[in-house]
């Protein structure tokens, strides 16, 4: 009986139709909790390896996951606050100077802006900013509580790794469980090193390019090399993206100076590409730079930013699970 209506339901294309757009929809109205799952599925595949590790030691479970967790959150404690009073002088310095610095660039070419115009618009804009002050209350108490979510979650799903993973493969045919199993692994193993990889190369390339501006004399290195090291996790976009405000700073001191950070970056993507990348990404999927492309645009026009971010995570495992479903099809 469940065979036939299931029949039934698959060969009736129209209500097979509905059913595909009911669900879509279904899935786009609760798709912050589907991206807040999926990143705490990322951090928990980061992290699981060094829970392996402690568990190889005749350490429990649960004492080796809330130690790497608890240590996780201690780093990024230990590394963001101190940071944050200097790096928000050191922004909001540089959004203040920028305007002068584009009109000067700007003269360069003789175009004309006009600097108090620039200025009333960012006035305007910082003006609308404190009347929208509940909006922005609630946007930050919003985020973070998306972020403690995101942090509980990922923690519960490597407190409880292997129940969840018997769990998933249990919905499986049973002829289908081991393969089900080694694809899930794949996936959780390519996700954890696309994220731990693309942690080293953003320390990398912001703390080199803070290193080369300064060497440079550019001004405001530090907030420079921050954008620089945040934008390198969107790949292929976000360097070229992180080059264009330290150019125009550049530029507005002399033009050879632009051009000499133009190449300094291109060095630094030089030098990422075709020595760190290798050795760092190695295990994540390759994927053509066109693609990469396009999901990051798809991604940023569905979610935003964060849609952006997870394009590539997000497309490598399907690419992974399209792949494996083909595969054992005939199983």
């Amino acid at each position: 009986m469940k065979n036939s209506t299931l029949r039934y339901i698959v060969n009736n294309h129209v209500l097979m139709t509905a059913i595909i757009l009911l669900f879509t929809l279904f899935l786009f109205q609760i798709k912050i909790i589907l991206v807040d799952l999926f990143i705490s599925y990322i951090i928990m595949a980061a992290l699981s390896p060094f829970v392996g590790v402690l568990t190889k030691r005749k350490i429990p479970n649960v004492i080796a996951a809330t130690i790497v967790f608890l240590a996780m959150i201690s780093l990024l404690f230990l590394l963001i606050l101190p940071l944050v009073p200097f790096f928000t002088a050191q922004i909001v310095s540089l959004v203040r100077s920028f305007p002068l610095y584009l009109d000067n660039t700007a003269n360069m070419f003789g175009i004309k802006i006009d600097f108090h115009q620039v200025q009333a618009i960012l006035a305007t804009e910082m003006t609308n900013i404190g009347e929208n002050a509940f909006s922005i209350t609630k946007s930050i108490f919003s985020g973070f509580f998306s972020f403690l979510t995101v942090m509980v979650i990922g923690f519960y799903l490597l407190l409880d790794k292997k129940n969840i993973m018997h769990s998933l493969v249990a919905l499986f045919p049973e002829k289908t469980k081991n393969h089900a199993q080694a694809t899930i692994s794949e996936i959780e193993t390519k996700l954890g090193s696309w994220v731990r990889g693309q942690i080293i190369l953003s320390l990398f390339i912001g703390v080199i390019t803070w290193i080369v501006l300064s060497l440079l004399g550019i001004p405001f290195a530090l907030p420079l090399a921050l954008i620089a090291g945040i934008l390198e996790i969107v790949p292929t976009l976000g360097p070229i993206i992180s080059a264009i405000p330290a150019m125009i700073v550049a530029l507005s001191i002399s033009p050879t100076l632009m051009l000499v950070v133009a190449a300094a970056y291109i060095g630094i993507q030089m030098l990422e590409n075709n020595l760190l990348v290798p050795k760092i990404m190695e295990q994540a999927v390759g994927l053509n730079p066109v693609v990469i492309i396009v999901s990051v645009g798809v991604g940023a026009n569905l979610l935003g930013i964060i849609g952006a971010l997870l394009a590539i995570p997000f497309l490598s495992a399907l690419i992974i699970l399209i792949r494996d479903l083909k595969k054992y099809s005939d199983i």
